[in-house]
């Protein structure tokens, strides 16, 4: 395993491995198969950086679920511009489904505030937040998320789909931004 990693002009440090990740994606899609059985859900897939995290997660769900897919974005380097774009949106009805989000990271919530206003005005039966990392201390909505794989520190991270400016979304461990 890679201990260190330089992307573009930064250096990160392992956080959290491969390892604990493929547990912790197990661990959800047990409970997510035994809570939604019966429910068809649509299991929607917030781009970019949840791709992987999703196809992991995916791949361990076997109850009859569609799949769908929109980006939003609201990072540029390593901070939130605290504006949100929609970029590919929904093209199925909601009205009635029980949606599961599977998004990479929760930091501020802002991104997710913004998507379940947008979510809410299709009149979905419930709506399920699963997020492979959760920084509570940087939270400034009021979000609560039903599923977490990660609490982590308000510190950068990269790596399993989460990048810095594009780079990085391959890596298979979790990296942190190394202080100086």
């Amino acid at each position: 395993m890679i201990d260190e990693v330089t992307i573009l002009d930064k250096t990160f440090l392992v956080y959290i491995t491969a390892d604990q990740i493929q547990n912790r994606v197990n661990e959800i899609a047990k409970k997510l198969n035994i809570s939604h059985n019966g429910k068809n859900p649509l299991f929607l897939v917030i781009l970019n950086g949840s791709f992987i995290f999703a196809s992991d997660l995916l791949k361990k769900i076997s109850i009859d679920c569609e799949i769908s897919f929109i980006k939003l974005a609201s990072y540029f380097g390593t901070s939130s511009t605290g504006k949100i774009t929609t970029m590919i949106g929904l093209s199925e009805s909601l009205k009635g489904k029980d949606i599961i989000i599977i998004e990479d990271i929760i930091d501020t919530g802002r991104t997710m505030k913004n998507l379940l206003e947008i979510l809410h005005d299709h009149n979905p039966h419930a709506i399920t937040i699963v997020t492979l990392l959760f920084k509570k201390e940087a939270l400034i909505e009021n979000i609560k998320p039903d599923y977490v794989g990660f609490e982590v520190q308000d510190k950068f991270l990269v790596g399993y789909g989460l990048d810095y400016n594009s780079f990085g979304r391959n890596m298979e461990n979790i990296y942190v931004l190394k202080e100086d």
